[in-house]
């Protein structure tokens, strides 16, 4: 949070020194999550690097490290460069799968890169929030904490949540009391595990789980839920686009990042190189902004920015106030633990 903070409040910022230059290559594989995310991926670069006259293909996934590792292993790298999350960065990095980054060979300023710091292998592109929403043409009088999640009383429905023990997790023990602040600390411990399921508990028959990020907006949409999880970019393009009478929860929203990979090994190295810095730089990030509201990694990216759209950034002051970043680490520490345990609590 506080790097986030000292980058973003740093004044005026010097003009980003990253170039590059776009020539005609072989045809480079990149992969990402699918959905409004990969729409705006394609509109502010994957178009105007095609143009240039570069040849891409697109895929999708769902941040399945495994195959990452099964092509690398395999020597059939398919994909080439990969937006990975926070999580899939540190254990694709630890495991092999991913090639560490060359700063000084991408040509990239790191100091004016947010979250340049999460993984040696990745190279952040977007800053993202999971946020919670409801729809305002049924809750007239919504919620507005962490804590309403679990207030089945006030808010009786269904919840959508992701199924993932990440955010879920801290959410628990944030609305049991918790500061942001001691969450780790306290799920280091054995006790606070058992507190966060405890309070999961509370509200377990009343989640309706969803995986893809497309699916928890449809959620709401569709009137399965009375308000759900998802990552701030995923709700907002439906109110932008679509006149979805929704409304984002920004409290204790979980910060996070996505990041380019390259596939350890992939034959392709010097146009994967090319590309991710063309998607870094500033200009093509702050037109991202255009398309999906996730806040630019590169912060010379910020001026360039539609002052319209800055107050829905999860980056904006106003929505960082209860803000505060996943520990990465300690999901890569404790994560294969703690997913086992909640595999196990989904199955009771």
């Amino acid at each position: 949070m506080k790097k986030i903070l000292a980058v973003l409040g740093a004044g005026v910022l010097a003009t980003s020194a990253l170039t590059a230059v776009a020539r005609a290559g072989d045809e480079l594989t990149i992969t990402s999550w699918g959905g409004a995310y990969q729409d705006s991926q394609r509109e502010a670069y994957y178009k105007p690097y095609i143009a240039a006259g570069n040849k891409i293909t697109e895929a999708e996934y769902n941040g399945e490290v495994a195959k990452i590792k099964a092509m690398v292993e395999a020597k059939a790298i398919t994909w080439d460069v990969i937006d990975v999350d926070s999580p899939t960065a540190l254990q694709g990095c630890a495991e092999g799968a991913l090639e560490v980054i060359d700063w000084a060979k991408l040509g990239i300023d790191k100091s004016k890169m947010l979250g340049a710091d999460v993984s040696e292998c990745s190279v952040p592109t977007i800053v993202f929030g999971t946020v919670f929403g409801y729809d305002t043409s049924k809750l007239k009088d919504g919620p507005t904490t962490v804590a309403d999640i679990f207030d089945t009383t006030k808010f009786p429905g269904k919840r959508g949540l992701q199924k993932n023990p990440t955010v879920n997790l801290e959410w628990a023990l944030i609305a049991d009391g918790v500061p942001a602040a001691d969450v780790y600390k306290v799920l280091g411990t054995p006790e606070g595990v058992d507190r966060a399921f405890k309070k999961l508990d509370t509200i377990k028959k009343d989640i309706i789980w969803w995986e893809a990020g497309a699916q928890a907006p449809q959620l709401l949409a569709d009137g399965q839920v009375v308000m759900t999880s998802a990552w701030n970019g995923r709700l907002q393009t439906p109110i932008d686009k679509d006149g979805k009478p929704f409304k984002i929860v920004w409290d204790h929203q979980a910060l996070d990042w996505d990041l380019w990979s390259i596939a350890k090994g992939t034959p392709k190295m010097d146009e994967a190189y090319r590309f991710i810095a063309f998607a870094s730089g500033a200009k093509p990030q702050a037109e991202q902004t255009k398309y999906i509201a996730y806040g630019p990694a590169n912060a010379d990216a910020i001026p360039n920015v539609d002052p319209k759209v800055l107050p829905s950034l999860p980056t904006a002051p106003d929505n960082l106030k209860t803000a505060w970043n996943i520990d990465t680490q300690f999901w890569a520490d404790n994560g294969d633990q703690l997913k086992e345990r909640f595999n196990a609590w989904l199955s009771q």
